[in-house]
């Protein structure tokens, strides 16, 4: 089954008083990247994610947004910088009777100036958010590998249909190919005979020019790898690997062929055809484009 390289998924998971939120955005890319935002308290477990991302992902840019929120409020404590403090008691002593002010530093005006107090919140170790945080974003790459399969079958519907068109036009292409040759060769005759008027013609020089031109004309070869090409394409749909890369390599031989043939054929029937063959392989090309 082929997977589309959009999708979106979402988790959360509880732990350690704590809510862990992931949220993965995937869209087209020809490589694999991978770009986490997360708080600062969280960075240590970012090659960690992208670890556990690239196991489920192949191909694609993948956008990952962590976030992580007190869920319970915890025992904090306050820390009295007590030196701080009595530096600014005495500075503020020294300022007033510099400036010959009455009264003397409240306590409000102390714990107000910056550092006297501080909120210490307890260390934790962040590697034990990691189950949670994996947690949630197993989640979400569930969420987003969902996506992916449900968009992937819509693409693999889409070029089934394509594929086997241009499988059909190909072999009205095969069937037309035998007829340029006699039609060349009635073209031929009819203007030998025009110009010698009287006269036979030289059934041998016709020959050895019908040859010529059968030759020079041949798609065979092409309208067999067509085909093949054809049938790795749809072996490729079927497929639990990605295959993305393949499937664009297998569009760029498609348009090679059908090029050749083209400009081989010398006919216009097969040109009508050719030109129907190349807007089904743009289309497949543009789907192609969004395959991982």
């Amino acid at each position: 089954m082929i997977k589309s390289m959009t999708g979106f998924g979402r988790g959360e998971a509880y732990g350690k008083g704590k809510r862990f939120t992931v949220e993965l955005k995937a869209v087209n890319h020809r490589f694999n990247e991978t770009f986490l935002r997360m708080p600062r308290s969280m960075i240590s477990l970012e090659e960690k994610s992208k670890r556990v991302i690239q196991e489920y992902v192949s191909r694609g840019r993948i956008d990952g947004f962590f976030s992580v929120e007190v869920d319970e409020q915890k025992p904090v404590t306050v820390k009295v910088d007590k030196v701080l403090a009595e530096s600014y008691y005495k500075a503020i002593e020294e300022l007033q009777t510099f400036l010959e002010l009455p009264g003397k530093p409240s306590f409000q005006d102390l714990v107000n100036f910056p550092d006297v107090l501080t909120v210490v919140e307890p260390e934790e170790d962040v590697e034990q958010w990691w189950p949670y945080v994996k947690e949630a974003l197993i989640q979400a790459i569930t969420g987003l590998v969902s996506m992916r399969e449900t968009e992937g079958e819509r693409l693999a519907k889409d070029l089934k249909g394509r594929i086997n068109s241009i499988g059909q036009i190909n072999e009205q292409i095969e069937e037309r190919a035998p007829l340029v040759v006699d039609d060349h060769r009635q073209r031929l005759e009819s203007r030998l005979k025009e110009l010698i008027k009287e006269g036979t013609v030289d059934q041998e020089r016709l020959a050895n020019e019908v040859a010529i031109f059968a030759e020079r004309s041949n798609i065979t070869e092409e309208v067999v790898r067509l085909n093949s090409h054809l049938y790795q394409a749809e072996k490729c749909l079927g497929s639990p690997e990605p295959v993305g890369r393949k499937m664009d390599f297998l569009v760029q031989e498609m348009n090679r062929e059908i090029n050749t043939i083209g400009s081989k054929a010398n006919d216009l029937a097969i040109s009508r055809l050719v030109v129907e063959v190349k807007s089904e392989v743009e289309k497949i090309r543009e789907q192609v484009q969004n395959i991982e």
